[in-house]
């Protein structure tokens, strides 16, 4: 389900259709590791609410993952097991979303940001870190390093969201539609949607309905039967359908302005953007050089990595969206780079 999610919100930006953004995804599946099917340390962040934290290896400055939108540690599964062989590795599973507590707020990238300080620390893992941010993610880390520059030694954008997209594929519309117009037509369904799976969740999805399909979705090719089931079973709580509709009316309005007013220069830290050759909408087809969508998703990209003067925007050639899967060498190459640098 999380995938199909991550496409609505690349397509309410650009005013598409929403397409799978996994690219041509494995044939078997890629990610099997037995430990994403149960909680790996569920930390309390506060008096009974807690997220599901996973760390691996050990050294110093610790990479910490952030998935894209309602995604969960395993979405790392290619990456992470690289990373810890070189330093300590951690992914969390934002609140709502796989074994982690439900939100009790709004998904907005501020209280992300806040819920993830809590976690570390409550964890006992302390700067410096790398952050590496997906999707959503890659919004998420980029308020952390603007709010707390001190603790932050690195980062790695993999083919991220950014707070302006949404307004400037608009302007790419022959129709010019406002932003209201494209609510109007491209979020409130998908938000009615969510509101009808919050509603059925209490009750409990039948598999092979309607409302099974729409709330809960199909399994992933990428990942093994067991991981799957857990998977599915979590998309059925209430706190997982509200994290869902939470993050998805969050991400290019809340979390947009708290990003714009934030925004500041991250001076030298080194930073690696990777952007997907498919402007992040999985097309199996390769964008030609001059598509003004493909341009425009890079050139979002290259404003990133210019936050640093240390910072370069790299393309990476047949992957998806979801780079960490489609190419996930091409994702630890570039932390292991990062990593380098700090140390």
């Amino acid at each position: 389900m999380k995938i199909q999610l991550s496409a609505v919100s690349l397509a309410l930006a650009i005013g598409g259709c929403a397409t799978s953004p996994g690219g041509t995804g494995p044939s078997a599946p890629a990610i099997v590791d037995p430990v994403y099917t149960r909680p790996q340390q569920l930390v309390e962040i506060e008096p009974g609410r807690r997220l599901n934290l996973y760390c691996t290896g050990s050294g110093s400055p610790t990479v910490m993952f952030d998935a894209g939108q309602t995604a969960e540690t395993s979405e790392w599964g290619l990456v992470q097991p690289v990373i810890a062989a070189k330093t300590r590795a951690c992914s969390y599973d934002r609140a709502g979303v796989g074994f982690s507590d439900g939100p009790r707020r709004p998904s907005s990238s501020a209280n992300i940001v806040d819920d993830l300080r809590r976690l570390l620390a409550a964890a006992g893992v302390p700067p410096p870190y790398i952050l590496v941010g997906h999707s959503y993610g890659g919004m998420n880390i980029k308020l952390f390093a603007y709010q707390h520059p001190s603790e932050v030694a690195g980062m790695v954008f993999v083919d991220p969201s950014h707070e302006d997209q949404r307004l400037r594929y608009l302007r790419l519309n022959p129709k010019q539609p406002t932003e209201l117009e494209n609510d109007q037509k491209k979020l409130e369904p998908i938000l009615a949607m969510r509101r009808e799976c919050i509603a059925a969740a209490p009750a409990g999805f039948t598999p092979g309905t309607e409302l099974y399909s729409k709330c809960v979705g199909e399994p992933d090719s990428r990942f093994s039967e067991a991981i799957n089931a857990a998977h599915l079973k979590s998309y059925e709580a209430v706190g997982y359908q509200r994290a869902t509709m939470s993050e998805e009316e969050a991400i290019f309005h809340a979390s947009a302005q708290q990003l714009r007013d934030a925004r500041r220069s991250l001076g030298d830290i080194p930073i690696i953007v990777l952007t997907s050759d498919t402007r992040g909408l999985g097309s199996p087809e390769k964008e030609p050089p001059n598509d003004p969508h493909f341009r425009l998703w890079f050139v979002l990209h290259d404003d990133v990595a210019a936050l640093s003067t240390r910072g370069s925007n790299r393309l990476v050639r047949q992957s998806g969206h979801l780079v960490h899967t489609d190419q996930p060498k091409a994702v630890s190459d570039a932390i292991l780079e990062v990593l380098r640098l700090t140390r």
